[in-house]
């Protein structure tokens, strides 16, 4: 049976479309200082780094 989960396509596509959508919102609600240090850009890189290891291990 096929498994969308073992595809490499997902394990990085997802959470940067995700990503992308996160970071903005961030940019568009925030401004100023609050634009750059705002922890939507904070939220985004880390689910970038640890969401495609998160599905290697669920697939």
């Amino acid at each position: 049976m096929f498994s969308m989960l073992k595809r490499p396509v997902f394990h990085y596509g997802v959470p940067f479309i995700d990503a992308v959508i996160i970071a903005v919102i961030g940019f568009t609600v925030f401004s100023g200082v609050a634009r750059l240090c705002a922890l939507a850009f904070g939220l985004a890189g880390i689910k970038i780094i640890v969401v495609p290891q998160i599905l290697k291990r669920a697939a």
